[in-house]
């Protein structure tokens, strides 16, 4: 579903987001599990971010997000990992030792979801060069 700003600007940016635990430790299930799950969507609400779909799993963790334009997917990656850092090692104090103050590892894997292929938008972008390149030929009066 297409959002909108108060710019009247229609958008739809998702983003499908695989990240890590430090040395990818299989340390994601139990309580631990929960808590993550449940501190990724407090974060999320907090910035306006709408999980699409999600899943915690043993040793990394999948989000489908929407998130505004405005908002640059390294900046978000950054706010979601460092604070939620922070609130898990606040509910589970005997991990903070363990990976020198790091719970997740530093990169993240990031790809955009759209309802176009990539066959679709190059043929779009060859049409538009071969029109562009028409249209020159013709002049360029208005």
């Amino acid at each position: 579903m297409d959002k909108k700003s108060l710019s009247h600007t229609a958008w739809k940016c998702q983003y499908h987001i695989v990240f890590i635990p430090k040395y990818r430790k299989k340390k994601l299930y139990g309580q631990l599990r929960s808590d993550v799950r449940e501190i990724i969507q407090t974060l999320c609400n907090y910035k306006g971010i709408e999980i699409v779909s999600g899943a915690v799993c043993i040793d990394h963790v999948h989000l489908c997000v929407s998130i505004p334009p405005k908002m640059s997917i390294s900046s978000f990656m950054g706010y979601l990992k460092g604070k939620s850092t922070l609130m898990i090692y606040d509910r589970h104090p005997d991990l903070q030792n363990k990976w020198n103050k790091a719970f997740w590892a530093r990169g993240y894997y990031v790809e955009t979801i759209g309802n176009l292929t990539e066959e679709a938008i190059k043929k779009y972008i060859a049409e538009q060069s071969v029109e562009s390149r028409k249209e020159d030929s013709e002049g360029s009066a208005f």
